[in-house]
């Protein structure tokens, strides 16, 4: 089983680069779509809730596979811009999982205590920075274990991007294949190896941000207590 080792692992290992490339592009793009569109489904305007959910629903409601060809077949031809695959694949993994990602946020900023938003109140702090300096730094320790989930899994969609002749492990694989039939099952257990250490290299420093958020927002929360405290006399 193991005897062709040496010939397919460089082989695969040359489609790492594109997956790692199509992984933090997306990761990237979902964390901005994620949080625009998590306020967007909480904002004041209806017009801005409204769009938001057109498209957060859209988005989750629809195959990540026809995304990926309406964007990199039929939009090209709508709008007349060629996109190329490794681009067009980014842009699909930020939309999708960036729907997914904005009910994190909204969730994570809806499950902060009420109290602390009293309490922002309370100290005279404007809208925004109610938002940016007290209810989001309590809110993030919420969103990582699910933003965790939700890069891994996209991680593992960007095999999709097979369709589309980008050439990252799940398609070097299958070049592979139809030459060294005879281990198909060797070609799958390196691509699963070098998914799950992937997967590992990204839920590491999630899970160190995930520790530092939590000590940090641990240190700010009784900061704000006693600022509290002095504005409402020791009634908190």
């Amino acid at each position: 089983m193991f005897d062709n080792l040496s010939i397919l692992f460089p082989r695969i290992l040359d489609g790492v680069p594109y997956t790692v490339i199509a992984t933090v592009g997306g990761i990237a793009l979902t964390i901005v779509l994620s949080f625009a569109a998590g306020l967007g489904l909480l904002a004041s305007s209806p017009v801005a809730r409204g769009l938001t959910r057109v498209y957060v629903e859209g988005f989750r409601g629809t195959s990540e596979v026809v995304q990926l060809f309406w964007i990199y077949f039929a939009l090209p031809i709508l709008v007349g811009i060629d996109l190329i695959p490794l681009a067009a694949g980014i842009i699909v993994l930020g939309l999708n999982h960036g729907a997914y990602g904005a009910e994190i946020v909204r969730g994570a900023i809806g499950s902060v205590p009420r109290a602390q938003y009293e309490g922002a109140i309370a100290l005279n702090l404007t809208p925004a920075q109610r938002m940016w300096r007290v209810i989001l730094p309590q809110a993030v320790v919420e969103m990582l274990p699910s933003f965790n989930n939700l890069f891994i899994q996209l991680l593992k969609s960007t095999a999709l991007l097979y369709f589309i002749e980008v050439t990252e492990i799940f398609k070097q694989g299958d070049i592979l294949r139809p030459q060294y039939g005879d281990d198909q099952e060797l070609i799958y257990l390196i691509e699963l190896v070098f998914y799950l250490l992937l997967a590992i290299a990204i839920t590491m420093p999630m899970r160190w941000l995930e520790r530092v958020a939590a000590r940090r927002v641990g240190r700010s929360v009784p900061s704000r207590e006693r600022a509290l405290a002095k504005v409402t006399g020791g009634a908190v």
